[in-house]
């Protein structure tokens, strides 16, 4: 999977309250627009999301991506089965 790809896999998989608070960190950090944030994560030449990120929110993402990583291997085991 590409950058993009997990970025947008991920946000997708968040409420919009935690993808909120998500792209307004990123918003703040480098002085544009949610909507803009949304679009540079999402870009096919995008980074991995943390690292647009710093402090404690970079490391709640990194947790609930982990979180989420773990539910698709357990899922995709399931439906192997």
């Amino acid at each position: 999977m590409t950058n993009s790809q997990i970025n947008k896999t991920f946000l997708k998989s968040t409420d919009s309250k935690i993808r909120g608070v998500v792209l307004s960190a990123i918003a703040d950090h480098y002085g544009i627009t949610k909507e803009r944030a949304m679009e540079e994560v999402c870009h096919e030449e995008a980074e991995h999301l943390l690292e647009y990120l710093t402090g404690s929110i970079r490391l709640a993402a990194s947790v609930l991506m982990q979180k989420h990583s773990v539910k698709l291997i357990i899922s995709d085991l399931k439906s192997n089965n």
